[in-house]
């Protein structure tokens, strides 16, 4: 269902309750794509992690997240667009 206005964005009362991700792209000047995986905590806007690389397979961001996790525990909830990204079998379990 499309919605003519977004919800509003609830602020998080403590850390690990919600954290926000997303991927980010950039050309080097020799032409060559990277991709940079970001995670961040919205309650405080802490960097949880930062991945760059040419290619980011969802292994590489499940790795990445189970780091985070090993280190500040689970988040109540994650927030991320409906990006391409997010689409692997292996990201949704």
């Amino acid at each position: 269902m499309k919605q003519d206005k977004p919800d509003v964005l609830v602020v998080p009362d403590a850390i690990n309750e919600c954290w926000s991700m997303d991927f980010m792209h950039d050309q080097l000047s020799d032409g060559r794509s990277f991709r940079v995986f970001n995670v961040i905590d919205d309650f405080n806007r802490e960097g949880l992690t930062i991945e760059a690389d040419f290619s980011l397979p969802a292994l590489r961001i499940i790795l990445a997240l189970n780091r985070v996790i090993e280190w500040r525990g689970k988040p109540k909830r994650i927030r991320s667009d409906n990006g391409p990204e997010y689409i692997s079998a292996l990201l949704k379990a």
